[in-house]
């Protein structure tokens, strides 16, 4: 088989990582990169962390508006669709870039392959929510990390080609989990103790480009007297500078570069809880069995709720405070497969 993956943000490449190591032993793979992250914390680092092969085009679309973003993204990955005459389209999760290879394929009638289907936050306000939506509704092959993904499809009347095989970022994860406690040096970098720190993740538009919930974030932060550690993502830094916020302020807090994949981990592996807007984030947390309060309102990963072991709180100063003091001890079940989905996507596209 000839596959092109259209990948362009750090979760995707995480998540194709253990696919592409499998594909490739029988078969061709072409990846897009998009350059929806092209910053290289956020973009190189991870090919090279994940052995993950050069991409075979790099499209460099960067930032911008939703529909520049995406237009562009779809005028380029169309041009090369047409040129390689793929067996299928491989897309994963949510994104812009995602939602773009889907029609693109879609339309030139290449079956898509959407890896991480029926997620659903039931919120249309995220951007995410949307591009899901739509890429499960074209794709030919949909690949659920959880009962509750293909429920939700079921629902949509999607049930043709639809498939429990686990989350592929768990095989991620116990792929590299020793190889980042082995070489990665990140908490001796920064002075960090195991188990003496927070560790804080937020991205979300929903949260970034609403000054207000920034404000309410912030001043929690500032109330918790513990360490903190927060790899600042560069649309964040972004935000925070436009609305004239101040880090600086906030007692022991650590405000770092974005981390590579094993930095990540380890930074994960080693906090006291975990405190992010990220769905990615909050499942890693639950991989790593460490407690997460989560700033949003909703989420699609419903099976972290259990025992508390990931807490909603929204941006409620409040809520955030209590979620990330309260004491917790889920048991954490084995909610999002065996760590081999990615053998499992293989045979079953190989089989039909």
């Amino acid at each position: 088989m000839k596959i092109i993956t259209i990948l362009g943000a750090r979760p995707q490449f995480i998540k194709a990582a253990p696919v592409s190591r499998v594909l490739r032993e029988k078969h061709t793979e072409l990846i897009v990169h998009t350059g929806q992250h092209y910053d290289s914390n956020m973009s190189d680092i991870f090919f090279e962390e994940l052995n993950i092969p050069k991409p075979d085009y790099y499209l460099r679309v960067g930032s911008g508006n939703h529909g520049k973003q995406t237009g562009e993204m779809l005028e380029k990955i169309e041009e090369i669709v047409v040129a390689e005459n793929p067996d299928y389209v491989m897309v994963y999760g949510d994104t812009n870039s995602t939602l773009a290879g889907a029609l693109v394929a879609a339309k030139l009638h290449v079956p898509v392959i959407h890896i991480e289907a029926g997620l659903r936050s039931f919120n249309k306000k995220m951007p995410e929510e949307v591009n899901r939506i739509m890429t499960d509704h074209v794709s030919e092959f949909l690949f659920c990390p959880t009962d509750t993904a293909v429920h939700n499809l079921k629902n949509e009347n999607i049930t043709h080609n639809v498939f429990n095989i686990g989350d592929v970022m768990y095989d991620a994860v116990l792929y590299n989990k020793e190889l980042a406690e082995e070489k990665s040096t990140i908490l001796s970098e920064h002075g960090l103790d195991k188990k003496g720190y927070h560790l804080i993740t937020i991205h979300r538009a929903e949260n970034t480009d609403d000054v207000q919930n920034m404000n309410n974030i912030l001043e929690a932060f500032s109330k918790i007297e513990e360490v903190k550690v927060w790899p600042i993502h560069p649309r964040t830094k972004h935000k925070l500078a436009g609305y004239g916020l101040d880090l600086d302020s906030i007692p022991n807090l650590k405000v770092i570069d974005p981390v590579g994949y094993l930095d990540m981990l380890t930074l994960e592996a080693n906090a006291l809880k975990i405190v992010t807007d990220s769905g990615g984030v909050q499942k890693e947390a639950y991989f790593m069995k460490v407690p997460c309060v989560t700033v949003r309102e909703q989420t699609e990963w419903v099976e972290t709720l259990e025992e508390d072991a990931n807490i909603l709180v929204g941006t409620d100063v409040g809520k955030l405070l209590d979620a990330v003091r309260k004491e917790v001890s889920p048991s954490y079940r084995d909610a999002f497969g065996d760590g081999h989905a990615s053998e499992k996507i293989v045979e079953l596209i190989e089989k039909r």
